[in-house]
């Protein structure tokens, strides 16, 4: 029970609703709020507003932009044979701010679970098979997350997709660097031992 009462437990409790976001932080953050300039808050509370407003979904890749396509889908120095496929539009800011692939991506909005009702039918999939019709394409990198649901999706995607002549590939996975052997888990291990390349 919160000793909070009012605007200010509605306030905690809306912080709380955002994922990885406790009870403790999602207080820190209502007080850290609170002990803003009205016009500070006024600002992020407008900023919010205008991001729903114009943030929509690239109508080609499903990522996030404020135009019809994205600035990625747009560029025509991008190399429009190699896609990769990957969760959540976030994944595909992860991988731009590495600067480790070149090439165009498709995000699914998600990951195969039939535990939890989703099926491909519920995934961007059938949009995915659609640009892929045209030929342009002769890779797909699949970048779903290394958990049971991603792999499920990987392999589903990987079996959907090889019959139309296409090279699937997956990332590698396995020990981070500047990890220890000793810290890892055994599915990470077994993924690094089958991953192996020769040096």
């Amino acid at each position: 029970m919160t000793i909070y009462l009012g605007a200010l437990a509605r306030l905690i409790d809306e912080l709380g609703r955002m994922p990885g976001v406790g009870p403790k932080t999602a207080q820190r953050l209502a007080f850290y709020l609170l002990r803003q300039e009205r016009g500070e808050v006024e600002r992020l509370a407008n900023t919010l507003v205008e991001a729903k407003d114009r943030i929509r979904y690239c109508a080609t890749c499903f990522s996030l932009c404020e135009e019809e396509t994205c600035p990625i889908c747009r560029d025509a120095r991008r190399d429009a044979s190699t896609l990769c496929v990957v969760e959540e539009p976030n994944d595909v800011f992860v991988l731009e701010r590495a600067k480790v692939f070149r090439g165009r991506y498709h995000v699914l909005m998600g990951t195969l679970s039939p535990l939890d009702g989703i099926g491909p039918e519920d995934l961007k999939i059938t949009e995915l098979l659609k640009r892929l019709k045209d030929g342009t394409v002769k890779e797909i990198v699949v970048a779903t997350n290394p958990d049971v649901e991603g792999e499920a999706t990987a392999i589903y995607l990987g079996k959907l997709i090889k019959p139309l002549g296409l090279s699937v590939t997956r990332l590698a996975s396995g020990l981070p660097a500047g990890g220890d052997l000793e810290y890892a888990d055994d599915i990470t291990l077994g993924q690094a031992m089958s991953g192996r390349r020769e040096i």
